[in-house]
């Protein structure tokens, strides 16, 4: 009986602990600040110069989170310039087509690292929006959420 309520602790403790509890936010202003330590005592890294670019979260102190964006750079932002993602970036050049099927009509070719807005998405297809063109793409090869 010992054996497996330790079994058992050992497992929730194991769970709890390498569970993966990353998620995906996208900047709500235009030009944000990267600082390099979760408080403003702390120097800015870099600037991030692009609304709705999506960012993966990996760590949170108090109200500061340290994301990681699709290049690997990574650093401190404030929660107040973090908002629910609804954007992402493609990882591999991609056709926009005008239905939710490789057989409809191409709109357009878009190229690695385009941040595009999400409007729905279904099944492996998301309706997206990038500046002059709207259509569906393959959910694949993205980073950021497509939920």
């Amino acid at each position: 009986m010992k054996k497996i309520i330790y079994l058992c602790i050992f497992i929730l403790f194991f769970k709890t602990a390498y569970s993966s509890s990353s998620y995906y936010l996208m900047l709500k202003n235009s030009e944000v600040n990267v600082r390099y330590g979760p408080g403003f005592s702390y120097p800015i890294k870099f600037k991030y110069k692009k609304r709705f670019f999506p960012l993966k979260v990996i760590d949170k102190k108090e109200n500061f989170k340290k994301v990681i964006d699709f290049k690997k750079n990574s650093g401190w932002i404030h929660s107040s310039q973090l908002k629910k993602n609804k954007s992402f970036i493609i990882l591999e050049n991609q056709i926009l087509f005008s239905k939710p099927t490789k057989y409809s009509k191409p709109v357009a070719k878009v190229f690695y690292g385009r941040l595009l807005l999400v409007k729905k998405c279904k099944l492996k297809w998301c309706k997206v929006k990038t500046e002059k063109y709207e259509g569906w793409i393959a959910n694949n090869n993205l980073w950021g959420s497509v939920e």
